[in-house]
C-alpha cells in the first residue's frame, strides 16, 4: 500500500470515527433535549398519537379525546364542562401547549412516562398508554362556586382543613379549553388573550390582590401567640380615631358608630375596626406580624398544589405608618384566594395547617399508582388555644357582625370579610373578600373557603364583603357539608 492511500485510509478512519462518535454523543447525551423540543414535530406527533389519558373528578373523566381528520395529529384534547373545571385542568393545545394539570402530568397523559413502560417497551420503544390524573375536587362544590360567582370577575377556593384536600377551584371569567385544542384555533385564541377580563388567569392561584380586612385575622393571631393580649375578650389598647404614626393622617373605620375604641379582638373583628388591627400591627411590630404571615404561607414562592401557585406577599423594610396599614390587609401586603382559605383552614383545624392538594393520585392504566399525594400532611400554625379563640370570634362576625350572610343553617360557621382598597387613593372600586369555615357537627365534616370578587360591575357603594363574597362562600360550604 503507498503512503497516498495509508494517508486517505487513515483520514476515511478518522471521519468515520468521528460520525460514530457524534452519533454516539446524540443518541445518549442530546437524545432527550432534542426529543422534549418544542419545535421537534415529532414529539407532538406523538403525544397526540393516542387518545390522552384523562383528568378525573369524582370518578369520573373530565377530559376526553377525539379522532381528527386530515392531520398528523391523530387525537386532540377534549373536555367535559370545560369552563367550570378550567382552573383546575388548564388547557392541552396542539398548537400552545398544556398548562395546569395538563401541562404538570403531560407526559403522563400522553403515555411518555418512563414509569408507564415496562422492560419491553424499553427496549421495543413501544409508546404506552396512557395514564390518569385523580383530583380531590368535589364537583358539587364546584358547582357551587362556579354558579355563585356567575358573571363576576373573581375566583374561589374550598379546602378541607383535616386533609388539605382542595374542594373546589374556580376562576371567573372562565373559558372553554376545548376552543384552543386543536391546530386552527387560531381566532380563539387571539380572542381569549385580548379579552381585557383575563379569562384564561387563573384568579384562585395566581393573581395576588390586597387582602383587605381579612388579613386581620392573621394580625388578631399574631396578638394572642405574642401574649400581646390574653384572649379575644381583652380589651385592646386602641384609641379611636388613630392617626398613623409619624403622619396627619387619621386612619377611618367603615362604620363610625362602631364601639372600636378600645375594642376586644371579638368586637374589632366582628365590626371590623380599623383602628384596633392597625394600632395591633405596630405594637407588634412588623417582624412578628411577618413571622406569623409567612407561618401561614405568606412569601413562599414554592407552594405547588401540584400547580404553582404566586407568593401571597408580607413585606419588608417599612415605616411604622406602613406597618399600621399592613395591619388591615393594605398598603404591599397581597394574597390569593388559596392562601386566605389557608389561613381559615389552619384555624379550623385546630391551629395545624394541613398542606394543599388537588391532585389525591397519578396512575397508570392498570390502576397502579405512580404517585400518590398524602392527606393531613400537617404543620402546627398557631397553638390550639389560640385557634379556638379564633373560630369563636369568627362565630361573632357570622353571627352578629358583618358576615351574616354566610349563615348555614345547622352548622357552625365561622368567617371574616375584607373590603380592600384599589387604585391611587381607593379611585377604583375595591375587591370584596371573604374568608371562613364551616363544621358540621352531626357528620364531622368541615370545610374552609376564601372568595375574592374583584369586579362584580356593581355601584362602589354597594361592595362589600359580605354583600358580594360571603353569598357564594355560604353555598360552597352548604354544597360541601352535605
Amino acid at each position: 500500500m503507498n503512503k497516498t492511500i495509508r494517508h486517505t485510509s487513515v483520514f476515511v478512519l478518522v471521519l468515520v470515527l468521528a460520525l460514530l462518535g457524534r452519533a454516539t454523543w446524540v443518541q445518549a447525551y442530546e437524545g432527550k433535549a432534542l426529543a422534549d423540543d418544542s419545535k421537534n414535530r415529532r414529539k407532538t406527533i406523538a403525544q397526540y398519537a393516542q387518545p390522552l389519558g384523562d383528568i378525573v373528578v369524582a370518578g369520573s373523566p373530565v377530559t376526553g379525546s377525539k379522532k381528527t381528520e386530515g392531520s398528523d395529529l391523530a387525537y386532540k384534547r377534549t373536555y367535559t364542562d370545560g369552563a367550570l373545571y378550567s382552573a383546575v385542568t388548564g388547557y392541552s393545545s396542539q398548537a400552545y401547549g398544556a398548562t395546569q394539570l395538563e401541562g404538570i402530568y403531560d407526559d403522563v397523559l400522553d403515555g411518555t412516562d418512563d414509569r408507564l413502560k415496562n422492560p419491553v417497551d424499553a427496549v421495543t420503544r413501544e409508546q404506552q398508554r396512557p395514564g390518569t390524573v385523580v383530583t380531590t375536587i368535589d364537583p358539587a362544590v364546584q358547582k357551587a362556586a362556579y354558579e355563585a360567582l356567575g358573571s363576576k370577575k373573581g375566583a374561589a377556593v374550598a379546602v378541607d382543613p383535616s386533609t388539605g384536600r382542595i374542594l373546589a377551584m374556580v376562576s371567573t371569567p372562565s373559558y372553554d379549553p376545548s376552543a384552543i385544542s386543536g391546530t386552527n384555533d387560531g381566532a380563539a385564541w387571539k380572542e381569549l388573550n385580548a379579552d381585557e377580563d383575563k379569562p384564561m388567569v387563573n384568579r384562585a392561584l395566581r393573581q395576588p390582590l390586597p387582602p383587605g380586612s381579612t388579613f386581620k385575622l392573621v394580625v388578631a393571631a399574631a396578638a394572642l401567640e405574642d401574649g400581646l393580649y390574653g384572649n379575644v375578650d381583652t380589651a385592646t389598647d386602641s384609641p379611636n380615631p388613630y392617626t398613623l404614626p409619624n403622619t396627619r393622617t387619621v386612619l377611618k373605620n367603615e362604620n363610625p358608630s362602631a364601639p372600636c375604641e378600645n375594642a376586644t379582638i371579638r368586637t374589632a373583628l366582628q365590626y371590623s375596626c380599623n383602628n384596633v388591627f392597625a394600632k395591633m400591627a405596630v405594637d407588634l411590630g412588623q417582624d412578628k406580624v411577618k413571622a406569623m404571615a409567612e407561618k401561614f404561607g405568606f412569601n413562599d414562592d414554592e407552594l405547588d398544589v401540584p400547580v404553582r401557585a404566586y407568593a401571597s406577599v408580607y413585606p419588608s423594610g417599612m415605616d411604622k405608618a406602613q406597618t399600621a396599614l399592613t395591619g388591615i390587609g393594605q398598603f404591599d401586603v397581597t394574597a390569593t384566594p388559596l392562601q386566605m382559605a389557608m389561613v381559615s383552614s389552619a384555624i379550623a383545624n385546630d391551629g395545624l395547617l394541613a398542606a394543599p392538594h388537588m391532585v389525591s393520585e397519578v396512575v397508570d392504566s392498570d390502576g397502579d399508582a405512580l404517585q400518590s399525594y398524602k392527606d393531613g400532611d400537617t404543620t402546627r400554625i398557631v397553638s390550639s388555644a389560640t385557634a379556638e379563640q379564633l373560630r369563636s370570634a369568627m362565630r361573632t362576625v357570622v353571627e352578629k357582625g358583618t358576615g351574616s350572610n354566610a349563615a348555614v343553617s345547622g352548622a357552625e360557621v365561622g368567617g371574616k370579610t375584607g373590603t380592600a382598597q384599589h387604585g391611587e387613593n381607593n379611585s377604583k372600586t375595591p375587591y370584596a373578600w371573604f374568608t371562613s369555615y364551616a363544621k358540621d357537627p352531626s357528620t364531622g365534616k368541615q370545610v374552609a373557603v376564601a372568595v375574592m370578587i374583584e369586579d362584580s360591575g356593581a355601584a362602589r357603594s354597594e361592595v362589600s364583603g359580605n354583600g358580594l363574597a360571603a353569598p357564594v362562600a355560604q353555598k360552597m360550604m352548604k354544597a360541601a357539608l352535605k
